[in-house]
């Protein structure tokens, strides 16, 4: 991959203080890309800052620390704004931000599923929050962190905060199957990908070992650059594009997830 063509460029990544998300935004600063570092607190995002420019090659971008709590969707609307106001024009907003969901079934400040809240209804906000400055100029794109766990999740259209009946795997899996449905939504470019199973705080979600984190986050990378075609909508298995679940396809649970998406963040303003 070559870094000319990212160079110069702007990125967020979210999520970014550790695993998949501090290795995609060294990666990126490494071949000359301004990052927005996302911690979900200043100091943790200030702290991996530092990490990330002492291991870093001398030449890499100095990131900049952003802050938000991803349980708190006033916080997330708070970052959108800073973001736009600092940055008219973003060309590269990386969605990766996760939690594994809590062995309890959990609800945040603002009434919903803590783990469908972290992982998807932050990532919806901040993303539609963004768009003006992801197209303000040509080829901004959003590239969401996804899971293969997607294939085994249904929404829960009547009960998405799976109130009735919770289990973690499965409250995890439906934020991943809504994280991959949303790429396809039409108003920002945008893909996702399973960066594979990797040695990362989500690691006992899948496996007992998994590959480096570095090596899932260069599959991130990838897929940041403008040299790299994508199409709106696409799913990417590591560095290979293939079908997503079936229900990602369908033009009728892209409107549905955006009306249900745009209920349950209404409830922050």
């Amino acid at each position: 991959m070559s870094s000319a063509s990212l160079s110069g460029r702007t990125a967020l990544v979210t999520g970014a203080t550790s695993g998949i998300g501090f290795e995609t935004a060294r990666l990126l600063a490494e071949r000359g890309v301004t990052v927005l570092l996302h911690g979900r607190t200043a100091d943790e995002a200030r702290a991996a800052v530092d990490a990330l420019v002492a291991g870093a090659r001398a030449d890499a971008v100095r990131p900049h620390p952003v802050a938000a709590d991803f349980t708190r969707l006033e916080e997330v609307e708070r970052l959108a704004r800073h973001v736009v106001a600092d940055h008219p024009h973003l060309d590269v907003l990386v969605n990766n931000a996760g939690i594994a969901a809590p062995e309890r079934h959990t609800l945040t400040a603002d009434g919903n599923e803590i783990a469908f809240q972290v992982n998807f209804l932050a990532h919806y906000l901040l993303t539609g929050l963004l768009e003006p400055a992801l197209t303000s100029g040509r080829g901004g794109r959003v590239v969401n962190v996804s899971s293969s766990l997607h294939r085994t999740a249904s929404i829960q259209w009547s009960d998405p905060n799976r109130a009735r009946r919770y289990s973690r795997l499965a409250a995890y899996a439906q934020s991943q199957l809504a994280l991959t449905v949303f790429a396809a939504d039409p108003r920002v470019t945008a893909v996702s990908v399973h960066p594979g199973v990797c040695d990362t705080v989500l690691l006992p979600l899948y496996a007992h070992e998994g590959v480096s984190a570095a090596e899932g986050a260069a599959h991130v990378v990838r897929l940041c650059d403008p040299a790299v075609e994508i199409v709106n909508g696409a799913y990417y298995d590591r560095a290979e594009r293939v079908e997503p679940a079936a229900a990602a396809l369908e033009d009728r649970t892209v409107k549905r997830l955006t009306k249900l998406a745009d209920l349950l963040v209404g409830r922050a303003s």
